[in-house]
Formats: C-alpha cells, sequence, structure tokens
C-alpha cells in the first residue's frame, strides 16, 4: 500500500515519480515499472496487448461475481471501446488470445483456480479491505494465450481495479460528470509482472448538501427528481474516484423514501450509504416532517422517536451502511441548552439497543459514527462517554479549519476517529456555494493533520451541489486513498497532473496555474463575501492589482481555451474557463460599483462610466450562466450555475442576484477639473484643508499618482508645475477627457539624504489652484544589502522569504500558494512536540529600521483552530535577542472573531516591542505548537493604512 493516483502508466497507481512530474498517460515500453501500461509500435517482452492495432483486448468476469463488479467490467468495455474506437470482443474467442479477466477472490472461478495452481500470488492483497492486484498471467485458460488478471479482495477492491485500467488507459473518472474526452490510442501494452494496492482511509467519500436551487433543478430536470438513476451516475462517479462512501442530498429529500430502489441500486453497486451529522438511525431530516408525530425532543418523545428510528434500521436492511446515532435539534440546530450529556447517552444508548434488536446481533456488528459537528463536539469534550466500537467523527468549522482531532496520546479506538470537512456551506459569516474558493493546499495541510493525528476510519467532505467542485474532490479522495504518499512534492505536483489527465499533456502546466490562482484569489476572501468595500481604492493601488490579477487570468483562460482542440471544450469551459471568468467579473463588479460611489462623493463625470461598468458586469454575469447552462455540451447542465451570489445582506443567500445601488453624477456647467491623490477619499475643490500624497521613501513605493478629473460638461484642461528638481511628473500640461493619472516618482540620484519637501502647483478649468505637498526620505548611513528596509510606515515580508529557517524538533517546509498573498509556511512533522518559546525551529527575518521608537510585529497566519483542545495554539515573536512574545491562535470562544478571521482567511496576532533603535534588526517567529501556518509578518513602525491585503512586500536594499 501506498501509491497515489491512477494517473500513467502504473495500472495499480501512479508512483510517486508520476506524482512528482512524470509524464501522464502511457508512455513508451521501454524501462517501464512492472505491471505498467505502454504505448509504441513494439510490444514488451511477456506483454498484454490491452488493444493492437485498434481492436482491444476482450474483458472477461465470472457470472457468479457480484453485481457490481460486473457492471464496472461492462463500463471498461465501453471505455476501451472510446479509446480504440473498437468494441471488445463478447467472449475469449474473438479475443486474440488476450483478455482482461477481472473478478472477486473467491467468486470468480478462473481466479480462484490460478491461486490454487500457484500461478497468481495473491498474498499481498488476501484478506484486506478493497485491495486489488494486477498480475499478467501466460496461458490463463484455453483458448487464451495471455491474460491481464484483476483479482480484488472484496467486491469493491476488484472494481477499483478495473476503473485504474480504464483512467490508466485515458478515461478521466470526470468523462461524464464533466465531458473530458478521452485518450485515443491504437495500440497500449501492459508489461510482464504484478503491483497491487489498497486505500488507507477505510471510508471515503462526499456529502451533496445546500443542493437548493442548482443540483435540484438539474436533478429535476434530467432524472424527473432524486432518485435511482440519478444516484447510479453519482455511485458510478465515486467508485471511478476510489471513493466508497456517500451522504446523500438531505434538505427536503430522504434517500431511502423517495425511492427505494436508492438503496438497492448503492448495494449493487457497492457504495456505502450513510447520513449526516444531523439525520440519526438513516432516518432522513425531512421524513420526521412527513411521519413524525409530536416534537423532535427525545426528553418528552421518546417513544414515537424510538419507533421511528427502529424504522430507518429495518429499512436498511442487512445493506451496507454507516448508521449515524445521536441527536441534534429539528432543522440542524443544538438539541437543548448547554450540554445535556445525561440525555444524549440515554439517546445513544437507545438507539443502540434498537439496532441490536433489529439485527439480532450484537450494536458493535453494525459500524455506527457519531459526527462530533459544532456543539456536539463539546459533549466529546467534555468526557462523554461513547462506546469503542462507534467511530468519532470529528469536523472541521465548516470553513476548512479542523476544530478537533484525536489527543495525543489516545488510546486506539476500536471504531477510529474520521474528518468531516468542507468545501461548501450555508451558515455564518455567510454562504459559500457558487463556485470552487478551496486552495487544495489548505486541504492537504489540514488532512494530513487529520492522518497524522490518527483519523484515519473515515473522511467525508461536504461538496455542495458536486459540479463545480469537481478539482477539489479528486484532491480529497485522491489524499484519503494514500495520505502518506501525498507528500508535499506530490501535492505541489497534483494540479498540473490532473490538468494533464483532463487535457492533455501540452497545456498542463498553463492549465494548472489557472486552477491554482483562481483558487487562490478565490480563496482570499470568498466571492459570497466580496463587496464594494472590500478593496481599496486609496491605498497601495489593491483594487488595480486585484483587477490586475483578474484580468491576467481571463486573458490565458481565453488564450488556453483558443489553442485547446474543439473536442477538449466543453469540459475546458466547465472545468476551468467559467469558474474564472465568473469570478473575474464578479470581482470587478464590486469595485467598479466600488468606484462608482466614492467618484460620485468625489463629483467625477467618470462615476457615470463607472454605473455603465457595474451593468455591463451584472449582464455579463447573467450571459455567462446562460453560457454555461444552454451553450456547454447542448445545454445538458442546465440550473447548476444558478446559485445566487450578488447582493448578500446577511448569511443567507438572496432570492435572486440584484444589481448594485449606484450613484448619478450631474456634470456641472462649462469645463471644471476635479482633483484626487493616493491616500485620500477626497477631492478638491471640496475638501477641507491642502493636498499631500504619501511620503516618498527610497526603498518603498517608487509612484505615486495625482487623479485629475472632469467635473463638467466639457474637456477640462491642467497645468502642472513643480519646486524641486528631483520631483518626476509623468505630464505636466494636458486636457481632461474623463480622467489622467499623472505618475509621481523621485529622481533619488538628485536627492540629498535625510528629509526633503517640495510642492506641485495644480490649476487647470474652473478655476482649480491647489498645491500638493510631496516629501521624500532619503535613510542616512549604509544598509547591508539582502535586508528588508522600512518604509511607508512598515517592514512587510512574505512568510515564504525568510532570511533564514532554524530547525529544531521540526524542520521548516514551504507550502506554495497558501495563503492569499504567496505561500504559506509550517514545521513539520506536525506531531513533533511543542516547543518552550525562544528555542527550537524559529523563522528569522533580517530588516533595518530607519526610524526608532515602539514598534508592532504584526503576524499574517492560516486561521488554523486548536485542534489539540489544549488552550489555544502557539507561537512566539521576538526582535534580534529580546524576550519572546507568546501569541496564541484560537484562545478564546469568541464567535465574532472567529467570523472575521474566516471572513478575511486570515488570524491577524501582533506583539509590542518598545524603544527599537534604528539600524539593523533580525525578527523571529517561533515555532511553539504544532499546526501553525505563517502567511507573512510586518513590522509596523508607524500609521499604515488598513487594506484587505495588507501593504506590498517591503523592498529589499541591494
Amino acid at each position: 500500500m501506498g501509491l497515489l493516483a491512477n494517473l500513467t502508466g502504473l495500472l495499480a497507481a501512479a508512483s510517486l515519480a508520476t506524482a512528482a512530474g512524470a509524464q501522464l498517460g502511457p508512455g513508451p515500453c521501454e524501462d517501464v515499472a512492472e505491471a505498467s501500461l505502454c504505448g509504441g509500435e513494439d510490444r514488451p517482452s511477456g506483454g498484454l496487448a490491452l488493444i493492437e492495432d485498434g481492436r482491444p483486448a476482450a474483458v472477461l468476469t465470472d457470472p457468479g461475481d457480484h453485481p457490481g463488479l460486473i457492471r464496472a467490467a461492462q463500463d471498461l468495455r465501453l471505455d476501451l471501446e472510446r479509446v480504440s474506437g473498437t468494441s471488445p470482443p463478447h467472449n475469449a474467442g474473438g479475443s486474440g488470445g488476450r483478455a482482461v479477466i477481472a473478478g472477486t477472490l473467491g467468486r470468480n472461478a478462473t481466479i480462484d483456480r490460478l491461486v490454487r495452481e500457484g500461478r497468481l500470488d495473491i498474498s499481498a492483497i488476501e484478506g484486506e479491505w478493497e485491495a486489488y492486484l494486477y498480475q499478467v498471467v501466460d496461458n490463463p485458460t484455453p483458448g487464451l494465450d495471455r491474460a491481464l488478471v484483476i483479482a480484488g479482495s472484496d467486491m469493491r477492491g476488484a472494481i477499483y481495479g478495473v476503473y485504474a485500467l480504464s483512467r490508466a488507459a485515458g478515461v478521466s473518472p470526470w468523462s461524464w460528470w464533466a465531458d473530458v474526452p478521452p485518450d485515443r490510442h491504437d495500440r497500449l501494452f501492459v508489461t510482464a509482472g504484478a503491483r497491487s494496492d489498497a486505500p488507507s482511509v477505510r471510508y471515503r467519500g462526499i456529502f451533496l448538501n445546500d443542493e437548493n436551487p442548482a443540483l435540484y433543478g438539474w436533478v429535476h430536470e434530467t432524472y424527473g427528481g432524486f432518485g435511482h438513476a440519478f444516484y447510479e451516475d453519482v455511485f458510478e462517479l465515486i467508485l471511478r474516484l476510489r471513493g466508497n462512501y456517500l451522504w446523500p442530498a438531505m434538505w427536503g429529500k430522504a434517500f431511502y423514501d423517495d425511492d427505494p430502489m436508492n438503496a438497492v441500486m448503492a448495494q449493487s453497486y457497492g457504495v456505502v450509504i450513510g447520513t449526516s451529522h444531523h439525520e440519526p438511525m438513516g432516518r432522513a431530516h425531512v421524513e420526521w416532517e412527513r411521519y413524525g408525530e409530536g416534537d423532535w425532543d427525545f426528553s418528552g418523545n421518546a417513544e414515537r422517536l424510538s419507533g421511528f428510528w427502529r424504522e430507518g434500521v429495518e429499512r436498511i436492511d442487512g445493506r451496507e451502511a454507516l448508521v449515524t446515532i445521536g441527536m441534534r435539534g429539528d432543522g440542524d440546530e443544538a438539541m437543548a441548552e448547554g450540554t445535556a450529556i445525561a440525555l444524549l447517552e440515554d439517546i445513544v444508548a437507545t438507539q443502540r439497543e434498537i439496532i441490536e434488536r433489529v439485527t439480532g446481533e450484537p450494536a458493535a456488528q453494525t459500524p455506527q459514527v457519531w459526527a462530533l459537528y459544532k456543539e456536539v463536539q463539546d459533549y466529546y469534550d467534555q468526557g462523554m462517554d461513547v462506546p469503542d466500537d462507534v467511530t468519532l467523527l470529528f469536523a472541521d468549522d465548516n470553513w476548512g479549519n479542523i476544530r478537533r482531532l484525536p489527543r495525543p496520546g489516545a488510546e486506539p479506538r476500536e471504531g477510529g476517529y474520521g474528518v468531516y470537512y468542507h468545501f461548501d456551506y450555508v451558515g455564518d459569516p455567510r454562504n459559500y456555494k457558487w463556485l470552487n474558493t478551496t486552495q487544495i493546499e489548505r486541504t492537504w495541510e489540514q488532512m494530513d493533520l487529520a492522518w497524522e493525528y490518527g483519523a484515519r476510519e473515515l473522511w467525508i467532505v461536504n461538496v455542495g451541489d458536486l459540479k463545480p467542485m469537481e478539482f477539489p474532490i479528486s484532491f480529497f479522495l485522491d489524499q484519503a486513498w494514500d495520505p502518506e504518499a501525498m507528500t508535499l512534492e506530490a501535492m505541489s505536483a497534483y494540479t498540473r497532473n490532473w490538468a494533464a489527465e483532463q487535457f492533455g499533456e501540452e497545456h498542463a502546466g498553463a492549465i494548472a496555474q489557472l486552477l491554482t490562482r483562481y483558487t487562490q484569489y478565490n480563496a482570499r476572501r470568498k466571492p459570497e463575501l466580496i463587496g464594494p468595500d472590500t478593496f481599496s481604492l486609496v491605498h497601495f493601488n489593491e483594487a488595480e492589482r486585484v483587477l490586475a490579477d483578474w484580468a491576467a487570468l481571463e486573458a490565458e483562460a481565453d488564450r488556453v481555451r483558443q489553442a485547446l482542440p474543439p473536442e477538449y471544450d466543453d469540459a475546458f469551459v466547465q472545468l476551468v474557463w467559467f469558474p474564472v471568468q465568473a469570478s473575474a467579473n464578479l470581482n470587478r463588479l464590486h469595485i467598479e460599483t466600488a468606484r462608482n460611489r466614492l467618484w460620485a462623493r468625489q463629483g467625477r463625470i467618470d462615476a457615470n462610466a463607472a454605473a455603465q461598468r457595474v451593468r455591463e458586469a451584472f449582464a455579463r454575469d447573467g450571459e455567462l450562466e446562460r453560457i454555461y447552462h444552454e451553450d456547454v455540451a447542448g445545454g445538458r447542465w442546465n440550473h447548476l450555475m444558478s446559485q445566487t451570489h450578488i447582493s448578500y445582506t446577511y448569511w443567507q443567500q438572496p432570492e435572486a442576484d440584484i444589481l448594485p445601488d449606484l450613484a448619478t453624477v450631474d456634470p456641472v456647467r462649462g469645463a471644471a477639473l476635479g482633483l484626487a491623490v493616493d491616500g485620500r477619499a477626497e477631492a478638491w475643490p471640496g475638501a477641507a484643508g491642502e493636498p499631500a500624497l504619501p511620503d516618498f521613501h527610497r526603498y518603498g513605493q517608487r509612484t505615486r499618482h495625482l487623479t485629475l478629473f472632469d467635473r463638467g460638461a466639457r474637456p477640462a484642461r491642467f497645468e502642472l508645475s513643480s519646486d524641486a528638481g528631483w520631483l518626476v511628473l509623468s505630464d505636466e500640461e494636458g486636457e481632461v477627457n474623463g480622467t489622467v493619472r499623472v505618475a509621481v516618482s523621485v529622481d533619488w540620484s538628485g536627492l540629498p539624504m535625510g528629509r526633503s519637501e517640495a510642492a506641485i502647483r495644480v490649476t487647470g478649468s474652473g478655476g482649480l489652484d491647489r498645491t500638493v505637498r510631496v516629501a521624500a526620505v532619503n535613510p542616512d548611513g549604509a544598509i547591508e544589502a539582502g535586508r528588508y528596509v522600512e518604509a511607508d510606515g512598515h517592514v512587510t515580508m512574505e512568510a515564504a522569504h525568510f532570511s533564514r529557517a532554524i530547525e529544531g524538533q521540526a524542520a521548516w517546509q514551504v507550502i506554495p500558494e497558501l495563503g492569499r498573498t504567496l505561500s504559506g509556511v509550517v514545521a513539520f512533522p506536525p506531531t513533533a512536540p511543542s516547543a518552550e518559546p525562544g528555542e527550537g525551529a524559529r523563522l528569522d527575518y533580517d530588516i533595518h529600521l530607519v526610524s526608532e521608537g515602539p514598534v508592532t510585529v504584526e503576524a499574517v497566519l492560516s486561521p488554523t483552530l486548536d485542534f489539540r483542545g489544549q488552550g489555544g495554539l502557539r507561537f512566539a515573536v521576538s526582535i534580534d535577542e529580546r524576550e519572546p512574545v507568546v501569541l496564541t491562535l484560537d484562545d478564546r470562544d469568541d464567535h465574532e472573531a472567529w467570523m472575521e478571521n474566516v471572513a478575511d482567511s486570515v488570524d491577524r496576532q501582533a506583539a509590542r516591542f518598545e524603544d527599537v533603535p534604528a539600524g539593523a534588526h533580525t525578527v523571529r517567529l517561533w515555532r511553539v505548537d504544532p499546526g501553525v501556518v505563517f502567511q507573512r509578518v510586518s513590522v509596523r513602525t508607524g500609521d499604515v493604512p488598513e487594506t484587505y491585503l495588507g501593504p506590498p512586500e517591503s523592498r529589499r536594499a541591494d
């Protein structure tokens, strides 16, 4: 066990070399590993021709095998037909002496005979959970010269082996669900040898949730409802992704009750069914509304609730299921005020008695899970007694931050531990349901914590409508298959490999960058949380930089779309182009709304043009939705992008997307010039006092701007003059037809040391005559090369740009792209014990301060929660040899602070240091507790304007 994902030639799974970036898809047949798939003209010695001259091998099963395996084998036949262009023969007689023999140990006579004859070594899979084996066997049965045997330790093991072969041959698991075309091959060979694989996490699955209106509308139009026809397509996807578990759609829906065939087909396919964290004993939430009597209150209605639950267990009828136990309040709320441990223990005892009476076996023989979701975790924290065979399912905070993991050194549980994770959520501080906003880098970091701390029995993720979460679903289930193989290097290569699997090798790098960047930008702040006030229009050019980021992605997505072969277009639009375009457009809509409102307050005629751009963006949003619903794949995905996402006013989604309120400016008569400056929201004439640009610093922002704009009905004229030769203006006179931004910079070669002051006189139409004050600071003395230099009141560094990384009991690793502005830095292994502040591992940042006095060191971190339950996660900050100051994440039960952190996607912690002299210093971030992820560190020496992303990274002396 221990291979990552079947994306290349290895039939059992891709090797770690593949995860690190080896070629995807079948390569040439030289120097291949055992039981690998390869292509080319030459048949490998002892190999099997899976496809030869366009003709695929037969796929053979035993009629006595499990129905799920026989069905998957039929999928393999269809997949090989799609890859080769020719239908496989129906039997060995038409196979040209070659075949794939797929089956389950004990259910396939040919495989069992080969085992008895000693020609198939099953020692690697016998008795294992969901394991499978590939081996090329000579003369396996009369009429066959050679066969690839796919043997499963159980039905799902055999199914995974079958789908792994399809995937290796070039059929993506998303072939149906995202219209990914298969690769085409005339010749594919399986080399001689054997290979086996099996999962590490026992139950691996997805939760369809928050499924109205998008998934609901599509399912009802496509299938007529959430019946077995729909779920069969979901089951196949889960199995192709090597998952085995499903929490079905639940809001107003009941998996068992809506269509009795749902459960029958789940058993046939081999997918384990559970119910969500507040749906105990196999009963859907809506079923109490349909059939329940009285209140959803065990203390006052135990008899009716017990009968209701008994019917749920009876309905499972011996099928494979994970039974959720426990109880929450009606409507996904808390069950009671406070923590009613005795009541919940009574409920669990009653539920287990029901299980025993219905099954006739000890309750421990029925797999059960207790979900420690939201307030239910308090019961666990306060020591509630739960039978050892029950799986304890920890949860994240609904925003991707795991709340609790098994206690370090805890005794192993028979039922083990699991994690319930989220890619979608409805609730505080705001719903996020529209597009994928999950960085796989954060998922990897958090689920790696889960694995290392012993949560290894069950991993399930809330995927909302399923689409458009295709990419993170793939990653989550691949990591769950073998967490130890999903190393940092493997995770870093994953996006490119996934892109190559869907779209081929040629454009994989560019597509991977699009996937990485759009999820990183969406993770900075969920689209539903972005508003006109998110990004600053007046400080650090923040809004302009955000728009430039998105515009570059839009252009690149268009370029790649044009470069891809036409058969990839439907898949590319769904998986890449649409989320890039839609996200960029939404950011543009909000920033243009902000411009309209600010410019209207300033009296700028361009406020009207900004309003028109908002209207255009709003219309573009609707047009993009129409493209997805009507143009992609002939309209087969109608409704799936119907989730509202504009004009939220509180946590719940709006009923419809609404055009933001916009302002209109009536021009004054004639020509009239207006003036605005960087760093100020006011404009002249009208604002109090004289305008001033923020100070220039030699190592600070290189360019500031004067913004000249029309206030009147006719274009205005302007003239600029400076009283200092070291000031450089991009324009000194001209006509304003809307807006002109004049760049102001400094010729440092002509500037003396210290502080210099100057003025720029601005005159123009309508009588404008203002003097803009300007100052520039050229620091005295030598500055050591490579040090970050204070300017604009701060020294700011990306965490990954440390000067030195000092190891202790843990070593530092950079997680590329994890964070709002660059990357994350975290100490590994995450299970290393806590260290004393000021000892052990640390990150050093060499800086130079040009001012003296008190400073504040602010660390920007991922909003990790105290998953150990030990009073918060600690780290320490120091300057030079000063005593480290210990800071703590998640050290208080403060809902408002938590909402701010998850909305901002960071946690900010700060320490103050007095009497820090000017000159060279080293800022140190000390590891104390595990799991702390650093994104940035900033030393504040003055008043720094507050902006969403913070100031740009400081410059280093050269």
